[in-house]
């Protein structure tokens, strides 16, 4: 399998022309294979799920949706995934023989694509955590984690993710990467043709036809590995398992149920929405029947559905406090009425989808 292709130019030299299109087929080849071995895996070879319950908390006053991506990153990611498909289908669709007046449209839709990823800077710098997306020491633990519990060691259990996990963060920084070396070297490329913004001069800035290999050669790569990765992008995003976070893609939102079995709220904390201890000290509070709800220090034992209040305190009859996945617990004080514990009666906060979604600023 040969790299790059080269030519003499038109005194002889033997200069660069490009990539190899061995490596157009490389990209694609790598892609479906890592797909297909990861479906077999995911079919058949995946241990059984395993997640730490964030630290032991749960959240109390979630709203039943979500938001995740706002409306504007929303518009930024399918603009930004139209204009690349474009590309990579006007550079690589000639290769195979379909032959159209391509490098008008590969043009346009590579400044479109820039312009998309300048806004995104801007937009990440100054209305969005920029640092959101990077990784930190957590990200890398988290993910080594993850990999002892792929590889079949059970027992580990996987912590749950920041807002952005370890592999949307490095899949979002490799194609980074990639698209701003196509784009640099794709703006240099444009001086060698005619286009609505100008007339073709490629002695401009005085390169010559060696250091123009180079770049074909870097713009190629940067295009094969933008390849490679839109096809495993791909594949997730229609994996049943993973629907859930493409969906989020479309309408913005997230179940309050992904919300609590995917991510960590100490790591994405929602607005008005307040992490909240599950365990209970050993030796403190009461015992738990079916269903009810872990009362404080010096309350008494929890029968089967009913309150029974501790010393001093009176009997909350009737409404009993259950305290269901993802309910408000009462801390602190007792559950009690009268001799100074706090009255905890009502409903538990609903899970039903009339809650307000709480908006988090997210790079996508």
């Amino acid at each position: 399998m040969e790299l790059w292709r080269r030519a003499a130019n038109p005194w002889g030299q033997d200069v660069l022309i490009g990539i190899s299109w061995d490596l157009m087929w490389a990209a694609v080849f790598a892609g479906l294979a890592f797909t297909l071995a990861h479906a077999v895996w995911a079919k058949w070879l995946a241990p059984a799920a395993s997640t730490d319950a964030g630290g032991g908390s749960s959240v109390a006053g979630l709203p039943a949706q979500i938001l995740r991506h706002a409306l504007s990153e929303r518009v930024f990611h399918w603009v930004m995934s139209a204009a690349m498909l474009v590309l990579l289908i006007t550079a690589f669709a000639p290769v195979i023989g379909i032959q159209f007046a391509w490098v008008t449209i590969h043009w346009i839709a590579g400044l479109i694509l820039t312009a998309t990823i300048v806004y995104h800077i801007i937009h990440a710098v100054f209305w969005q955590d920029f640092w959101a997306m990077w990784v930190n020491k957590a990200d890398i633990e988290a993910g080594l984690t993850e990999l002892s519990h792929m590889v079949g060691r059970n027992g580990t259990e996987v912590p749950k993710a920041a807002k952005y996990p370890i592999d949307h963060k490095m899949f979002h920084h490799g194609a980074s990467v990639s698209g701003l070396t196509a784009i640099v070297t794709g703006i240099f490329m444009m001086l060698r043709i005619d286009t609505w913004l100008g007339a073709a001069n490629p002695y401009l800035l005085d390169i010559t036809d060696s250091t123009w290999g180079v770049v074909y050669v870097v713009h190629g790569i940067s295009g094969v590995a933008l390849f490679g990765l839109i096809i495993t992008h791909i594949y997730f995003a229609i994996r049943p398992d993973k629907w859930w976070i493409t969906k989020s893609m479309i309408y913005g939102f997230i179940g309050q149920d992904k919300y609590v079995e995917n991510f960590d709220p100490n790591r994405w904390a929602i607005p008005g929405a307040a992490p909240q201890e599950e365990r209970v000290p050993a030796g403190v509070g009461a015992s738990l029947g079916s269903d009810d709800a872990v009362v404080g220090s010096s309350d008494a034992a929890v029968g089967s559905g009913d309150v029974e209040s501790g010393s001093n305190d009176t009997a909350a009859g009737g409404g009993d406090l259950a305290v269901g996945g993802g309910d408000a617990a009462a801390s602190g004080g007792d559950a009690a009425a009268g001799g100074g514990g706090a009255a905890a009666t009502g409903e538990s906060p609903s899970d039903s989808d009339d809650g307000l979604a709480s908006e988090v600023e997210g790079l996508d």
